[in-house]
């Protein structure tokens, strides 16, 4: 009996790791028109990004329902001792609502569902550290306790192309300011209390990239770092490599931006984030 993590696919862990870590991946829905795909499972990322910039219609997500969560915490039940469901920030997606009605429900033991306040590898970085914690063999309560403290620990800092797909999402929260900026400025976003806010633009994508950069060196000493990208994974190798000197690079995980954000963030999307070993000031 050991302590079963779950997240949903927003959470773009890369497939290998999930899998060898045993996270239990729920997907979203992402629709394009009438055709509805289980993000990660019905279409791959290149067949998303393909249809994203090829095609005439612009897609919008669903969240999982309740009765998607209900059939995974019944399924994982029986071998665990606790179940803790780790998700993206409750201001841009009804992912956590689902889960918290499933987790209502009764099973045959405890069900923990955690707001990281987070999205993409931001909250993924969390559940593979939840993952790791249970694999070690620490118990449900820690690894709930654990998992929220590491919360607190975690910064992303985004380098937008455009906006344009955020605010036809509807999820560009405090940052409707930048939407209408002049052409070719490169909006920077980061998540404060689970939604976007601007952190500044830059003229160029150099700049930007050199932006990210300061923003790892200034984070003090990392328990972890992640570089994502939606488009660009020449660009994410290289970020990686740049920031060895503060990090290791073969310990930076690499990851790409999947259907269910990437419906949102669109192409050029560039991040980081970073795990401080302190709590940093916000």
């Amino acid at each position: 009996m050991n302590v079963k993590i779950v997240t949903d696919s927003t959470a773009d862990i890369p497939e290998e790791m999930a899998r060898d870590l045993d996270i239990t991946v729920v997907p979203i829905y992402v629709l394009f028109g009438n055709q509805s795909y289980l993000d990660g499972i019905d279409m791959d990322r290149e067949g998303f990004y393909d249809k994203l910039l090829n095609g005439p219609v612009h897609p919008t997500t669903s969240q999982p329902t309740p009765q998607d969560f209900s059939s995974v915490y019944e399924r994982l039940a029986p071998d665990a001792n606790g179940i803790v469901s780790i998700h993206l920030s409750a201001k841009l997606s009804g992912t956590i609502s689902s889960a918290t009605q499933a987790a209502g429900r009764k099973y045959s033991c405890p069900v923990e569902v955690i707001d990281t306040s987070l999205v993409s590898i931001a909250l993924g970085i969390i559940v593979i550290k939840a993952a790791r914690m249970a694999k070690e063999g620490h118990d449900f309560k820690t690894i709930a306790a654990q998992t929220r403290s590491i919360i607190k620990r975690t910064r992303i800092l985004v380098l937008f192309d455009t906006l344009k797909y955020l605010a036809k999402g509807g999820r560009v929260g405090k940052a409707k300011s930048l939407v209408g900026s002049v052409l070719n400025v490169k909006p920077m976003l980061t998540l404060k209390e689970g939604e976007f806010v601007p952190v500044g633009q830059v003229r160029n994508r150099s700049k930007g990239i050199e932006k990210l950069l300061d923003f790892v060196r200034n984070a003090g000493e990392l328990e972890d770092l992640c570089v994502l990208h939606s488009t660009t994974p020449d660009e994410a190798e290289s970020l990686a490599e740049k920031l060895d000197p503060v990090f290791p690079a073969n310990r930076i995980i690499i990851s790409r931006l999947g259907g269910g954000l990437a419906t949102h963030g669109g192409p050029g999307v560039l991040a980081v984030v970073t795990v401080s070993k302190e709590q940093q000031e916000s």
